[in-house]
């Protein structure tokens, strides 16, 4: 890693720069670039397998995914809720052969494949993208715009055009991009409000293993949590409504019930709040290290400040 004073730090989860290993993760670049990773690889095989589980209610979609998760059966899961009445659990393994293949680089939408589908089987490097056209949000939107475009804009093409045309872009009540993380036991709760206060459709769902309690969280999120799962629901593509800020109603209802959202989005927290809920302490050891006159800027100015135009 270069620190903002030009040294180079070689952090291992072991050494004595392992705080700064694990505050990387969540500091989105405000403590230092990456130069150079090593990660470890599992042996991959030329095709995958899908196959979806229809559920009715939240009951039965949790149970599918504990029975999953405990058994270890399978090499991949997530899934789409398409209403609250209808919930896809899409489970993969690597396979050798395929009797065929589905490509949804152009016409066809891989999300709405699985609410008509019992399964599928996609090369391993379509699998990995299969959502580049638009997880849920799906870009061009319409018949005739895939049939033009959608050839020749994936997501990397959509996010230049975004940086050149941003004039064209909304800048009051953006369109919700958003993950949350909801611990396992209060997503029936969640999602009975979420559809009373969103009621958008459809939801990208992964379930998430709790891993380790992460050095960039405050040690009071994880206080009497004993989920050992949480879901991460994906928001892409809603519209605001009227004067209600929904990004905000989001942060307020997470805290509430134990859960977190990414900060990849707009977040409209108070500074006293966002310090609440990740770790000061281990963030400012940290920057003192590698970044003293904050040329980075705090985490805090970045992720909150900005969007609010107070940065």
């Amino acid at each position: 890693m270069i620190t903002a004073t030009g040294e180079v730090l070689t952090c291992t989860p072991d050494n004595e720069h392992r705080l700064v290993f694990q505050m990387m993760h969540g500091a989105f670049g405000t403590l230092g670039i990456i130069a150079r990773l090593t990660f470890k690889l599992i042996t991959a095989r030329p095709y995958v397998k899908l196959r979806y589980e229809t559920h009715a209610t939240i009951a039965d979609y949790q149970a599918a995914i504990l029975r999953h998760f405990e058994a270890r059966d399978i090499d991949f899961m997530d899934g789409i809720i398409h209403s609250p009445s209808c919930y896809v659990l899409s489970t993969g393994d690597f396979v050798d052969t395929a009797p065929y293949t589905s490509d949804y680089r152009w016409m066809k939408i891989y999300y709405q494949s699985t609410r008509t589908r019992r399964e599928d089987y996609l090369t391993t490097p379509d699998y990995f993208f299969r959502y580049d056209r638009g997880v849920t949000n799906v870009r061009p939107r319409s018949f005739l715009g895939r049939l033009v475009l959608g050839r020749f804009l994936a997501s990397s093409q959509w996010l230049r055009l975004g940086e050149k045309l941003r004039w064209l872009l909304r800048s009051e009540k953006p369109t919700i991009t958003l993950d949350v993380f909801v611990p396992f036991s209060k997503v029936p709760g969640f999602l009975a409000w979420y559809e009373r206060t969103f009621g958008f459709y459809p939801l990208w769902c992964v379930p998430y293993r709790r891993v380790r309690d992460y050095e960039w969280l405050d040690p009071s999120f994880y206080a009497g949590m004993t989920d050992q799962l949480f879901l991460d629901l994906a928001i892409y593509g809603m519209r605001q409504r009227g004067a209600t800020n929904y990004h905000r109603l989001m942060e307020d209802k997470l805290r509430e019930i134990g859960g977190i959202k990414t900060l990849i989005a707009h977040n409209y927290y108070g500074e006293d709040e966002f310090w609440s809920i990740w770790n000061k302490r281990n963030y400012d050891a940290v920057k003192a290290i590698t970044d003293p006159e904050n040329q980075f800027r705090d985490l805090y100015t970045k992720t909150c400040r900005t969007v609010m135009g107070q940065g």
